[in-house]
């Protein structure tokens, strides 16, 4: 079975899905989907500060996820979770 590729919005960079983190923004608020379970759109980044910095100030993450998105949290927080 051949796994899904993504682009990363941070590099720009195309990986198998598994190799990216999976952002979400129910409620307009930044989250992380370590599960890959959550619905609707999701947005994508290396496991890396630097694309998360990368996409945060570009406003990919928006533009991504067709809404506005909030960052409550330090980015390196979200390298932590799961």
């Amino acid at each position: 079975m051949n796994t899904p590729v993504r682009t990363c919005i941070g590099c720009g960079q195309k990986r198998p899905q598994t190799e990216l983190l999976r952002f979400v923004a129910p409620q307009g608020m930044l989250t992380r989907d370590p599960l890959r379970q959550a619905t609707g759109r999701g947005a994508y980044t290396c496991p890396r500060i630097a694309c998360l910095e990368r996409a945060t100030a570009r406003q990919a993450f928006a533009r991504t996820l067709r809404r506005r998105v909030t960052v409550v949290r330090p980015l390196d927080r979200f390298l932590e979770e799961g």
